[in-house]
């Protein structure tokens, strides 16, 4: 090749190499720029902006926004708005505890709402003034959903708590509509005062119209009918309960959270719903049986009686003019008793005429029980509306109850009804205005107090007409359409239930309004009032015929003239002889009681998220409470309700009341004013370590005139770890799904007993006595001296808590334990008498406290057709006076509730020392001499306790429950028992040293003494003949006191069968084609029976004190209960 032309080829070959290295970089950075576009298309981001809200329309502060299959998110602030930078196809994951969790495609725009999880319900801690994320939460607290806790068919809804809560006992003392159960929480905190717990409705305290202490709910007395403050709370409107138990989470609530905080939330309406709910109940219950008793039947009682006869009793002398008489009365009266019209007398007074007609009521067998009462079915219709839209949510209901009653006289009906309303007036402003109003209209048997003669120690109620405890103590032997005698006039249980009865009306309003305003993007105030007002007429009607106004003017002859204690003897004439006060009509007593309470209180509230790690909240206020009540009573005396309430009054009657110096006229007024300034910050570091403090300082105006005394700071301390949000925790899953643990130091208080205060000198007026009517002046009397120095009881209180979940929370263990120490409280010691007191209250008590609870949930079986879940519940508690120099009497140790000494639980019940029988077959017992006697006997000592027998408490220490849930498609079955061990109860007092031919007796007769010798082998004392009551007129004394001795103690311990149901939600699509959104059927059973309880109760409720008056055991109950939504 030549040189040229090589020259030539070389340049060109380099010109074409050029221009394939060229092509070569332009497809390279075609590809690279394909690929890195492609990667760009993959990869896009989208800024997205969005806002979490609940149901209601408010902002969810801190719910956790994250972009699925990464770990990348966000929170939300204080607006409840986000912003986040997610992949344009991405999908965003948001969920809140509480909340049911979402899943939603990514928009630049985003408005989300979250709606409630029912299985999570207790993962939210509403204390009544906040609403709190359980992660942040450090206390010991209950949250119930009243759907899963309600009892249908009891309108009483504080009922529905036993056995829900860890920690929390609830004894059913008497069942009787409006009377409150005894509920502690984690036991007693007061020694004098009445360690009920504070009820809270929607962030608003609820008052009693007048104030009944724990003990005094089992009395029996008309007053209890009015002792729940929320009887008229529809059970249909509320949403929940949320207990709060140690110091962390009561300290808010200062001076008043001392024995607990139950608070209630009722339902509000939900944006974008417009819903119309119905639910009717309807109740049969069940009549009391005497196979559950150990009651004697006919024949049984006339053995007896024939027995009593063959000692001298039931003889004509005797019977024909006593104050009570049944079967024998009513023969000799017959004898007597002659008919002009066929000429011959009731009876024939011949052996054959007496024994068949004693025969005939032999056989006669009556059962009282399904007399007086009835199966009637009682009816509860409840209907609401609920909607909402941006601007504004809505709730209504109404609610009427028709109980016929179940015993005669126990009539009740209620209506009742409620408003929630929530205005968005702008974004950052919003009203709430609530509103409940209740009326009810009551029937009770007639009663009067029951009382104590502390000579003899006997507990009595005069006149008691008690349908059950009618049933109990009275002869089956009786014919139900005959009068007899009782009080020296006719008696006829049937009249006089008709004739003898208190009329109850009872008003209850509450309403409040609060304002919210979002001053800044972090920071909230808010503005509530409130304002309560209760009140109750009580009218006791004892007509013309009724035996308690007959026994008023009972004087036949000059034997019954000079025994009735209801006659009047004037003491001007000292010649003259009883005479009736009340010639004609009845009695018209009547009682009222009101209430009216105003709150006031502002908050303000500051939540901020820092760096998403960093969550701060701080919460404070003040607020003003004042509470007044009032009360009036009167006696109408001589009412004709046979001549249109026309009275006909005698004016010796008002004379012997001036020589009593007793009033027929009486009011009684008290007015409470507190403030207090509050608050309480929390800080939490990426949900796992949170602490919290919080301060209260109150005054009130019931309390010593110093300012350390009147005033008081309160305060907690707590913190909380939750293990399950830490790196090392993921190894543990799923075995391990949570943990955490918190623990709380506290100081809460109490403003002691309702009845004392000393912050000024309290003095009453008075008209001293004097031996002439004509004779009459008022004066001034010291009633209470100033104790500037007497402040509130105290409690210092540490909690420890655990929250374990396993297996992905398919069980879960929530535990704490407590030690409380309270001091300051308040009890009685003895002074010098200077001033004129002998006995004075002041801080000179203290006790100690402790205990451990759990609740174990567990979902035994979860599949898409069938779930089993199961809950078991525990609660250990215990108390010890540990300084008291109270001298109280021996009668008030061994009846009732009994009472304390150092060194015993705050509630002991004590015997006197039984010692057997004597050979006569009369108890004997150590009296306070430390000497054997039959009745020797004092039971008003003060000093000398040495002799009492300790029986144990009468409040229960251990508590709890077992509860299974079937679900079975759209069946649910459930199965709830509930336990109660630890305490002691007093049986009946049965025994006396005389009977009448009216008392029933316990077949427990049937093994007392009978001859010389059975002392060794029995201890149910012998039936005094007329001898050993002539010999010992204090005879009475010693069956009193074996009434009140330790064979007469039983084991409260019980195990029931509380609830067992079943319920049915209609499949969907056969709701909507009935035009209805849902609609369920479920049939109940409460209150079913006993499956374990003390062989010696012999059907005695271990729950109910039979008292008489108006008090009724809870009864066992069938429910069925229809709901449908349209």
């Amino acid at each position: 090749m030549r040189t040229r032309d090589l020259v030539v080829y070389t340049k060109e070959l380099n010109n074409v190499t050029k221009l394939n290295v060229e092509f070569m970089k332009r497809k390279l950075m075609l590809c690279f720029s394909l690929f890195f576009l492609g990667i760009g298309i993959i990869t896009a981001q989208t800024q997205v902006r969005g806002t979490v809200v609940d149901e209601i329309g408010d902002p969810v502060i801190g719910a956790t926004i994250l972009i699925k299959g990464t770990s990348q998110g966000t929170v939300t602030d204080i607006d409840g708005n986000f912003t986040l930078s997610a992949p344009t196809n991405g999908t965003l994951i948001i969920s809140y505890v509480g909340m049911r969790t979402q899943e939603v495609s990514v928009r630049q725009t985003m408005n989300i709402t979250l709606a409630a999880d029912s299985e999570m319900l207790q993962e939210v801690v509403v204390t009544g003034l906040q609403q709190i994320d359980k992660r942040l939460f450090t206390g010991a607290a209950n949250k119930l959903s009243a759907d899963e806790v309600k009892l249908d068919g009891i309108p009483e809804i504080s009922r529905a708590l036993e056995g829900r809560a860890a920690g929390v006992s609830v004894q059913n003392v008497s069942g009787t509509f409006g009377t409150a159960p005894k509920i502690r929480v984690r036991g007693a905190t007061s020694i004098y005062g009445s360690s009920k717990p504070l009820w809270v409705v929607d962030g608003v305290i609820m008052e009693d119209v007048t104030e009944v202490s724990s003990d005094d709910l089992s009395s029996g007395d008309a007053n209890t009918l009015i002792s729940s403050a929320i009887a008229g709370l529809n059970a249909d409107d509320i949403e929940s309960f949320q207990i709060l138990k140690d110091g962390s989470a009561t300290s808010i609530y200062g001076a008043r959270a001392m024995a607990g905080v139950i608070v209630v939330t009722t339902k509000k309406g939900k944006k974008g719903t417009n819903k119309i709910s119905y639910t009717g109940e309807y109740s049969m219950r069940l009549k009391p049986s005497y196979n559950n008793f150990n009651i004697m039947n006919s024949q049984e009682q006339m053995g007896v009686y024939r027995e009593m006869e063959a000692n001298g009793y039931l003889n004509l002398a005797e019977t024909y003019r006593a104050s009570n008489s049944g079967v024998y009365g009513k023969m000799y009266h017959l004898i007597n008793t002659y008919d002009a019209t066929n000429g011959k007398f009731g009876i024939e007074n011949t052996v054959a005429g007496r024994n068949a007609y004693l025969r005939e009521a032999e056989y006669r067998n009556t059962d009282w029980f399904d007399l007086l009462f009835n199966n009637s079915v009682s009816q509860n219709h409840a209907i609401s509306l609920s909607s909402g839209t941006e601007k504004a949510s809505y709730y209504t209901s109404m609610s009427f109850m028709n109980d016929p009653g179940w015993s005669e006289q126990s009539k009740v009906n209620r209506y009742t009804t409620n408003m929630n309303a929530l205005y968005r007036i702008f974004d950052n402003l919003s009203l709430n205005l609530i509103g409940n109003g209740s009326y009810r209209k009551q029937k009770a048997p007639g009663t009067l107090s029951q009382n104590i003669d502390v000579v003899s120690g006997q507990v009595k109620r005069d006149f008691d007409i008690n349908p059950y405890s009618y049933a109990l103590n009275t002869s089956r032997a009786l014919d139900p359409n005959t009068q007899y005698v009782r009080n020296y006039a006719p008696f006829n249980i049937l009249n006089e239930l008709e004739n003898n009865y208190i009329d109850l009306d009872v008003v209850d309003i509450r309403f409040h309004g609060e304002l919210k305003w979002r001053m800044l993007r972090k920071l909230e105030a808010s503005a509530l009032f409130a304002y309560k007002y209760s009140a109750t007429n009580q009218g006791h009607h004892v007509k013309d015929y009724s035996n308690q106004a007959m026994a008023y003017r009972a004087m036949d002859d000059a034997t019954m003239r000079d025994a009735n204690p209801w006659l009047y003897t004037d003491p001007d004439n000292p010649n003259s002889l009883p005479v009736t006060v009340m010639p004609y009509g009845g009695f018209y007593n009547e009682t009222k009681y009101a209430m009216n309470g105003y709150d006031f209180r502002t908050t303000l509230n500051y939540n901020d998220v820092y760096n998403e790690d960093h969550i701060v909240n701080f919460f404070g206020g003040s607020e003003v409470n004042s509470v007044d009540r009032r009360s009036t009573s009167f006696d109408g005396i001589a009412m004709q309700y046979e001549m249109g309430m026309l009275p006909a009054f005698d004016y010796r009657y008002f004379k012997q009341l001036s020589e009593e110096n007793a009033q027929y006229y009486d009011v009684n007024e008290t007015r409470g004013r507190q403030v207090a300034f509050f608050g309480t910050s929390t800080y939490s570091y990426q949900g796992k370590y949170t602490v919290n403090g919080t301060v209260r300082y109150e005054g009130s105006n019931k309390l010593g005139k110093s300012r350390d005394a009147r005033w008081l700071p309160t305060w907690n301390l707590s913190g909380a770890w939750n293990a399950h949000e830490e790196v090392f925790f993921e190894s543990l899953r799923p075995a391990f799904s949570t943990l955490t643990l918190k623990g709380s130091y506290s100081l809460t208080a109490d403003r002691g007993p309702a009845s004392v205060t000393n912050s000024r000198v309290v003095i009453g007026s008075y008209n001293p006595w004097r031996p002439f009517t004509g004779v009459k002046e008022s004066g001034l009397q010291i009633l209470d001296l100033e104790n500037s120095e007497l402040t509130y009881e105290k409690k210092h209180e540490l909690n420890i808590g655990v929250d374990l979940g396993f297996l992905n929370n398919r069980i879960n263990l929530a535990a704490d334990w407590y030690k409380r120490n309270n001091f300051d409280l308040i009890g009685l010691i003895n002074t010098m008498g200077i001033g004129g007191q002998i006995t004075k209250f002041a801080n000179v008590a203290s006790m100690k406290s402790h205990g451990i609870e759990f609740t174990l949930s567990t979902r035994n079986i979860v599949t898409q057709d069938f779930q089993w879940n199961s809950n078991f519940i525990f609660s250990n508690a215990k108390n010890e006076v540990t300084e008291l120099d109270a001298n109280t009497r021996v009668i008030d140790m061994i009846t009732g509730t009994g009472f304390t000494m150092k060194g015993y639980p705050v509630r002991s019940l004590f015997s006197l020392d039984f010692q057997g029988l004597n050979e006569e077959g009369l108890p004997t017992f150590i009296n306070e001499s430390g000497n054997l006697t039959v009745s020797d006997i004092d039971f008003q000592e003060r000093e000398i306790k040495e002799h009492l027998i300790y029986e144990g408490p009468t409040d229960p220490t251990i508590t709890g429950s077992f509860g299974n849930i079937l679900n079975y498609k759209n069946f649910r079955l459930n199965i709830f028992m509930t336990y109660s061990f630890g305490n002691v109860i007093r049986l009946d007092p049965v025994f006396s040293n005389r009977y009448s031919d009216l008392d029933a007796m316990p077949k427990e007769f049937k093994n007392r003494w009978t001859i010389p010798g059975d002392e060794a082998i029995t201890t149910i004392p012998v039936i005094a003949d007329r001898r050993l009551n002539a010999r010992d007129s204090r005879l009475n004394y010693a069956y009193n006191a074996y009434n009140f001795s330790s064979p007469r103690v039983a084991k409260g311990d019980f195990i029931r069968m509380k609830e067992v149901s079943l319920s049915y939600d209609f499949p969907k699509k056969l709701a909507t084609s009935m035009k209805m959104s849902d609609l369920s059927l479920k049939l109940q059973a409460t209150n079913l029976f006993l499956i374990y309880a003390d062989d010696k109760l012999n059907g005695q409720d271990p729950e109910f004190f039979n008292t008489g008056g108006v008090a009724a055991p809870v009864p066992k109950q069938f429910t069925l209960t229809l709901r449908f939504g349209l």
